[in-house]
This record gives C-alpha cells, sequence and structure tokens, in this order.
C-alpha cells in the first residue's frame, strides 16, 4: 500500500486540510452574505490556526507553504489575464499622471511611518509598497456589485490599477534584488539583472503573446487548463532563480494571452486561483502573532484611516481628469481605499529582515482594515457628497 507507512500521519494531513477547505467554504459563504470581500474573514482564520492562535496545523504546514506560494502565482496569472494589449497602452497613455500622483500621495506615508518607527529604509520601503497600491480583486468586485462598470469614472479607476499593477513588475523584482542583499556591486547587479529580466519577459509577452495564444487554443479544456498552469509556474520559477518575483513573472505570461484562449484560461484557471489563493492569505496569517498584532492595532488603523484619505484625494484627482462630476470622484476615490493580496505579497517579501515580524502585524492589522473599510466607504460614498440647494421660490409681493 502506498501510504502504509506514515498512514496515521497521513490520515492526520488529510483531516486538518479538509477542515480547513471547509472553513475557507464556510467564510466565503459568510462574506457573500456580508457583501465584503472574503480576504479579511481569511487573514482573521490564519490568526486562530497560526503561531499563537488556538489551534496548530502542525503536520500539513509544509503543504500548505507550498499551496500558497501558487496560490500567489495564479492571483497574478489572473490579474494579467484582466488587461489586453491595447488595455495597457490605453492606460499608461491617459493614467499616467495619475498614477505619479497616486504614488506620491499613497507610498510616501508608508515610507515615512517606517522610518518614524525606526525600521530599516528597506522595511520601510517595503510598508510604502503595501500602503501604495489599490486591490484590484477587492476594487473590480465592488465595482461589480454596485453596479458601477457603466459609471463616468470607472475608467479613472481601472486605469490606475493598469498603472499600479505595471509598477509592481517593475517594484517587486527591484526590491526583491535588495533583499538578498550583498555588496553594492552585488546588489545593483541584482537590480539590473531583475529589471532586464522583467522587460524581456514583458516585451516577449506583448509581440507574441497572440502566437502563444493561438497554439494554446486548440486541444481539449484539460490541456489548456495543463498547459497555463504549467508555463506559469515555469516561468515563475525561472524568475525566481535569477532573482526575480515569481508573481511578476506570472502576471506577464496572463499579460501575453489573448482573445479566446484568454476567455477560456480565465474560466478554467478562477476556481483553482479561488483554492489556492485563499491558502495563501490564511498562510500569510499563520505567521503573525496575535499579540504582535494587538500591539500594532491603532498604529494600523491610524495609518489605515490616513490612507484612505489619500487615496481619496487620488480618486478625486484622477475622475476629474476624465469629467466626472463631485460625487463621481469621491465614489472613485473610496472605492480605491482597500488594499489586499499585493501588500500582503510584499510584506511576505520582507519576512526573514529584521523587522519582518513587526511589518508583517501592521500590514495585517492594515489589510483587515482597508479591506472592509473600503467597500463599505465605496457603497455609500454618494452620501458624503451635499445635494445642491434647490433655488428657492420667489414670495410674490
Amino acid at each position: 500500500m502506498i501510504f502504509a507507512a506514515g498512514s496515521s500521519e497521513a490520515a492526520l494531513a488529510f483531516v486538518e486540510i479538509g477542515a480547513l477547505a471547509v472553513g475557507l467554504a464556510l467564510l466565503s459563504r459568510l462574506a457573500g452574505r456580508l457583501g465584503i470581500s472574503a480576504v479579511p474573514l481569511y487573514l482573521l482564520a490564519g490568526l486562530l490556526l497560526g503561531e499563537g492562535g488556538v489551534v496548530q496545523l502542525d503536520v500539513s504546514e509544509s503543504f500548505i507553504s507550498v499551496v500558497a506560494e501558487i496560490g500567489v502565482l495564479l492571483l497574478l496569472f489572473t490579474l494579467g489575464l484582466e488587461y489586453s494589449d491595447v488595455e495597457l497602452r490605453e492606460g499608461l497613455r491617459t493614467g499616467v499622471l495619475a498614477g505619479v500622483v497616486d504614488m506620491l500621495l499613497n507610498a510616501l506615508p508608508g515610507v515615512g511611518f517606517g522610518l518614524l518607527m525606526g525600521w530599516s529604509p528597506l522595511t520601510a520601503v517595503l510598508l510604502g509598497g503595501a500602503t501604495w497600491v489599490s486591490s484590484s480583486g477587492v476594487v473590480s468586485k465592488v465595482l461589480s456589485d454596485l453596479g458601477r462598470l457603466g459609471f463616468r469614472e470607472t475608467p479613472a479607476v481601472l486605469n490606475l490599477l493598469v498603472v499600479e499593477d505595471l509598477a509592481m513588475a517593475v517594484y517587486l523584482p527591484v526590491v526583491a534584488a535588495l533583499i538578498v542583499g550583498g555588496t553594492v556591486a552585488a546588489t545593483s547587479f541584482n537590480v539590473a539583472v531583475a529589471l532586464v529580466v522583467v522587460t524581456v519577459i514583458l516585451l516577449l509577452a506583448l509581440r507574441y503573446g497572440a502566437r502563444m495564444s493561438d497554439l494554446l487554443a486548440g486541444g481539449s479544456d484539460e490541456s489548456l487548463l495543463l498547459s497555463v498552469f504549467g508555463i506559469t509556474l515555469l516561468v515563475a520559477g525561472i524568475a525566481q532563480q535569477l532573482d526575480v518575483s515569481g508573481a511578476i513573472g506570472a502576471f506577464l505570461v496572463g499579460l501575453g494571452l489573448s482573445g479566446k484562449t484568454e476567455e477560456r484560461a480565465m474560466t478554467l484557471i478562477s476556481p483553482l486561483r479561488d483554492l489556492f489563493a485563499a491558502v495563501f492569505f490564511i498562510f500569510f496569517s499563520f505567521q503573525v502573532d496575535p499579540a504582535d498584532l494587538i500591539e500594532w492595532l491603532l498604529p494600523g488603523l491610524g495609518l489605515a484611516l490616513f490612507t484612505a484619505l489619500t487615496k481619496l484625494a487620488t480618486g478625486w484627482f484622477a475622475a476629474r481628469q476624465v469629467g466626472a462630476g463631485k460625487k463621481g470622484r469621491v465614489r472613485a476615490g473610496a472605492t480605491l481605499i482597500a488594499r489586499g493580496e499585493f501588500s500582503i505579497v510584499i510584506a511576505a517579501l520582507g519576512a526573514d529582515l529584521v523587522d519582518g515580524p513587526e511589518l508583517g502585524a501592521l500590514v495585517a492589522t492594515y489589510v483587515l482594515a482597508t479591506a472592509i473599510g473600503g467597500p463599505i466607504a465605496a457603497k455609500y460614498a454618494d452620501r458624503l457628497v451635499r445635494k445642491p440647494a434647490a433655488p428657492s421660490t420667489p414670495v410674490p409681493a
């Protein structure tokens, strides 16, 4: 029998993983009832199951860690699928100025806060990245759930997301190279290699993506699923061997697919993404001690409130560029408040730094606050703008 040796350990692992999957399903259903993203609930569950939590999953932890890493890759792969080359060019053409304003208003507060805490400059830069980028997943769900995809300000929001995601294609490999460290010459070399690799993959995706899509278009759904899954892991693995973020490699693979192949790939890979990504969010908060979270609760909430205001300013500026009115500008800003997958990926990169545990606890608090508060603020954003007073009727003499 294959499972004869160590069968009791295998059985325990199956029980742990099965119970985890059922728990994730219940949390997902609860999030749907509440009308919010499931990410905050997954993070809270991870706190109960990890270091310092109520229950610890010891036997299956190594398996879950691998599943979590694949979850990051599939999140970024499907994010790349959402953009065509036309949308990228349009986003870059019309959204760069708003993107620069976005970076200045939202990344700098995170960097400044990290330096005030006495963290190293690199850890502060990681926190700046976590406060900078809105959650594409949460934002797109909010726009869909609230029926705002056709609103005047929505193109400005989407263009800003495109710019942020492309900026991450540069930011993540650079900070990953800096984390590897070494001499100034070695670090500079690693950064240069990371930028070259990202540029090459991006150019290949844009130039030969249509041809790759045509090659994958034939065959059954099974063969397409295995192909895109395998290519995503291969490119991500090669990228990581070159000290480039594997997540960005996966993003660029998704970017390269187009047409019917892109649509089929999204349909096939989405259930896998949802499963693996849920495990990723759980595993991230496995590594955060709830006691540390309590310590960073007030700083995290304060930073969340401050950067909610800066995102409101960002959305106001971006929406005004496309001619949206005051209500549209406020809606755009409120929609962008939520942070999520990228912020957690960035914090996970710095887990082994001296200030890594503190960074993880702060970012977990921060993501919880913004991922819950953002959709609520977006839902009631219209109420923040007063209706103009009706003109008074003159009283006859």
